[in-house]
């Protein structure tokens, strides 16, 4: 094992110790409020909440320095409001990214040559990609986005982790 990994849990205040404690105790307030899903709708619905929480616990554990960790609160703050019975938030979220990607596209590819274009579209994907990043300059975007993908990675290798243990508490 690397000697440094296991370093930033000595620490409270790395982005591990924060992520990982934020989102251990959503994962127990799931757990007492749902019990273990039988059905497809149930699955889904479990998953979908796991999800939020893993994302919210992220932004919480990187705070307000950071213009993708307010855009993902907001959304989360935002899609909590919305959610009504009536519509799944899937169907919500289909709907809200149809229309976004149809805004004012087309006008802008007649005066563009083929390199101009793909570099608009690469830009408008990473845009999509991060959260917030529809209001960012390049530059900001770039920056952001690489922290992102820093944070990002935090999160799959800490839910592996803690994946990792729970199967060891099973044997």
């Amino acid at each position: 094992m690397n000697p440094h990994h296991h370093s930033s849990y000595l620490n409270p205040n790395s982005l591990k110790s924060r992520f990982t404690k934020n989102f251990l105790r959503s994962l127990i307030k799931i757990n007492k409020q749902t019990p273990f899903p039988c059905r497809p709708t149930e699955m889904f619905q479990r998953c979908h909440k796991v999800k939020t929480a893993a994302d919210k616990s992220l932004a919480c554990a990187v705070g307000s320095r950071r213009v993708w960790s307010r855009a993902m609160l907001c959304k989360i703050r935002n899609r909590a409001l919305r959610r009504g019975p009536q519509k799944p938030p899937s169907v919500r979220r289909i709907i809200i990214n149809n229309r976004t990607m149809k805004k004012g596209f087309n006008c802008l590819k007649e005066k563009m040559n083929d390199d101009q274009e793909a570099g608009i579209d690469q830009t408008s994907k990473l845009r999509k990609l991060v959260p917030g990043g529809e209001a960012m300059d390049l530059c900001n975007l770039l920056d952001e986005a690489a922290h992102y993908i820093k944070c990002l990675n935090t999160q799959v290798q800490e839910i592996h982790d803690a994946e990792r243990i729970e199967s060891l508490g099973k044997d």
